[in-house]
């Protein structure tokens, strides 16, 4: 059984015992957080929403907050002696399914 899920702008196929890293949830480590926006659920035949499944929702357990590796954004002018160094590290959760309730 899997579902489709949408969060953080992205969509995530999942199973229950899945790990996921997903965009910062407002959530700490141990808490359950719910997803309601399920595109699609599969168990044996394959139930599709319009754009959501009704009464669908997956549950998860928060493992941990954290730090993706560092992205190197490097701009460069030829000829004008401009270039800039910049990094980012963007911000992630971590969580586990538990359960996908459709």
């Amino acid at each position: 059984m899997y579902a489709i899920i949408a969060t953080g702008g992205k969509q995530y196929k999942v199973s229950e015992g899945d790990v996921i890293r997903i965009e910062k949830l407002e959530a700490e480590a141990g808490e359950t957080v719910t997803f309601d926006q399920v595109l699609a659920v599969s168990d044996g035949e394959l139930k599709v929403g319009c754009p959501t499944v009704e009464g669908a929702s997956v549950s998860a357990t928060v493992e941990k907050q954290g730090k993706a590796k560092k992205v190197i954004v490097y701009k460069y002018k030829r000829k004008t002696g401009y270039h800039k160094k910049n990094g980012h590290r963007q911000l992630f959760t971590q969580v586990k399914i538990d359960k996908i309730n459709a």
